[in-house]
């Protein structure tokens, strides 16, 4: 992996037994857990790029997401918090890095593991 471009993981929460409003407490919530830590480059929620037509909200959002960009170095290590934070929430998370893709789904802490252990094993060989 190239330690100077940032990873970006997009965490996507998918819990089908959850409304709009609550998925987006889960993203704010965990926004605010990310926003301090110190081995984060950034974070925050993902804009909605095609905006309802008369949607007078200047910063629409897109339901349950939120991206963050980490130094390589630090790649695993935020893996392991998310893991830690995360398991037993259905979810998605997209890990990106030197221009490829990896998205991964998990709704058991079980799958999380499996998942996140993936992702290093994509972060590692990237």
């Amino acid at each position: 992996m190239n330690s100077s471009n940032p990873i970006a993981l997009t965490i996507t929460f998918i819990d089908p037994d959850l409304t709009s409003e609550e998925l987006d407490d889960e993203v704010v919530q965990l926004l605010g857990e990310l926003s301090d830590r110190s081995d984060i480059e950034s974070v925050d929620r993902v804009r909605d790029p095609n905006p309802p037509d008369g949607n007078k909200s200047v910063g629409g959002f897109l339901t349950g997401l939120l991206k963050a960009e980490v130094n390589p170095a630090n790649a695993l290590k935020v893996l392991g918090y998310l893991g830690d934070r995360l398991g037993n929430k259905p979810i998605s998370f997209e890990v990106e890095g030197n221009g490829k893709k990896l998205k991964v789904s998990a709704s058991s802490r079980e799958e999380l593991e499996f998942a996140i252990q993936k992702a290093k094993e994509f972060i590692e060989a990237a």
